[in-house]
């Protein structure tokens, strides 16, 4: 075939010197009441312990971030979806390499019997509940902005960095 080009690995562009990211998922399941189901951190987890965020975690090698969404919706709340709404990508850099990429859903229309894992305690909470709880951080911007999104709208972007002083800067847009 004329003009054919292989893309094998040796194309992808694969070097050491590359900024490079490791993806995350992040799932707000949302009730039928509008209420969002939040995972408190049991007090041994080596990030967020005792703070609320929605259930989430790494992508498995072969898995895509909707795969990955309900993977970890069904091994941290015993829940599953039937419609995963791709709400955001959030690139956070961390100031060295490797930095973040998570991506976002609102998971709705679940089904299954709630439990809580070794992860943590589960609860659903309003949006106004929620936002009075010890989140982590950047909930208090994020949660508003995914319980917003509707589904016939793109994901929108977010991009995270930190200053000298070790705060969080988010930036977000359409």
């Amino acid at each position: 075939m004329p003009g054919h080009f292989i893309m094998g690995v040796q194309s992808q562009g694969v070097l050491q010197d590359r900024y490079v990211l490791i993806p995350r998922v992040l799932v707000f399941p949302v009730d039928e009441q509008g209420r969002v189901l939040l995972l408190k951190g049991a007090a041994d987890k080596k990030i967020w312990a005792n703070v609320w965020n929605g259930p989430g975690g790494h992508l498995e090698a072969g898995e895509s971030p909707p795969q990955a969404a309900r993977r970890e919706l069904k091994e941290e709340t015993g829940l599953t979806a039937n419609r995963l709404i791709h709400c955001a990508q959030v690139v956070v850099d961390t100031g060295s390499c490797p930095g973040i990429i998570f991506f976002v859903f609102k998971a709705k229309q679940i089904s299954g019997e709630l439990r809580s894992s070794a992860e943590g305690e589960l609860a659903w909470f309003t949006q106004n509940q929620a936002l009075k709880l010890d989140l982590v951080e950047d909930l208090y911007t994020l949660l508003p902005l995914v319980m917003r999104h509707s589904p016939n709208t793109k994901p929108f972007w977010g991009h995270y960095s930190y200053d000298r002083s070790d705060q969080l800067i988010m930036r977000f847009s359409r």
